[in-house]
């Protein structure tokens, strides 16, 4: 099914104000309902190679599973539905070939990403990440986080050591606990929620979160929600505009309308009990 005309989906990378090349990928397909960023790390270019691997290994794989999957089916052993299974396979199928690349190119030797990404699908929303680039939803004008950075700085916020604010001035904000491409194996957060039609959605590398502040975010979306393009592009100068000290990502998208599936068992019991 496609969602063309059902999703707006606007995506915009940057190399930012201080780095010579982007270490950022990002991916936005319309049709598949789906959006991806992804932050690279690594010497000789390497950051710059996992983060492709990474994008173009799941945009590959879900292009081709989708395709088989019946909407609103449940997997029965973890209780998500087969497309979140999906999802989570692709991200786990990246981490593979990222790790595998690795391994076989001396140049490339612990090199690794961040991912974020967001699927539409039946009225609801598929997210799993790696990292610490962040997923915001803005919904009933308040934005919120949906997504936890996988980051020593978050542990140490969640144990009481920092507050939110004092983690923002930190020199070991950006020392990730997980991401893809390091080890053989990585854990996928996954999260599924319901889709509502006037939502946006952020999905964004560090290189947003650390130059500007989650009520900057807000403003620079809600005084642009009009024009998603012009909203990414703004995200992209205020985070330049504070330092640019890394490279920059941004994905926003909306559903324009309601995308259930036909003969979906999740949207008829919605239908009747919304």
């Amino acid at each position: 099914m496609s969602l063309k005309g059902k999703i707006e989906i606007v995506g915009m990378t940057d190399t930012g104000v201080v780095r010579d090349h982007n270490e950022d990928a990002i991916s936005c397909d319309e049709a598949l309902g789906l959006a991806v960023v992804a932050d690279g790390m690594g010497g000789h270019r390497g950051g710059e190679v996992a983060s492709a691997i990474t994008v173009s290994t799941i945009v590959e794989s879900l292009t081709k599973k989708l395709k088989k999957i019946k909407p609103g089916e449940v997997d029965d052993e973890t209780g998500y539905s087969l497309e979140s299974i999906a999802v989570h396979d692709a991200v786990k199928l990246a981490n593979g070939n990222v790790f595998a690349s690795s391994s076989e190119n001396s140049q490339y030797r612990g090199m690794g990403t961040t991912v974020v990404v967001l699927l539409f699908y039946d009225n609801r929303i598929t997210v799993a990440h790696v990292g610490d680039s962040r997923l915001y939803r803005l919904r009933d004008d308040v934005l919120e986080q949906v997504t936890r950075d996988h980051s020593l700085m978050q542990e140490l916020i969640d144990r009481g050591f920092y507050t939110p604010e004092q983690a923002r001035k930190s020199l070991n904000k950006n020392l990730v606990t997980r991401a893809i491409g390091i080890e053989e194996k990585v854990q996928v957060d996954i999260l599924e929620d319901v889709a509502q039609t006037g939502d946006i959605y952020l999905l964004c590398s560090d290189g947003v979160t650390d130059m500007i502040d989650d009520d900057l975010i807000y403003k620079t979306i809600t005084e642009n929600s009009k024009d998603l393009s012009t909203a990414a592009s703004e995200l992209i100068r205020q985070a330049c505009e504070h330092g640019g000290k890394d490279n920059i990502s941004a994905i926003l998208a909306r559903p324009l309308k309601p995308f259930q599936a036909k003969n979906s068992l999740f949207s008829r019991f919605f239908d009747l009990f919304s």
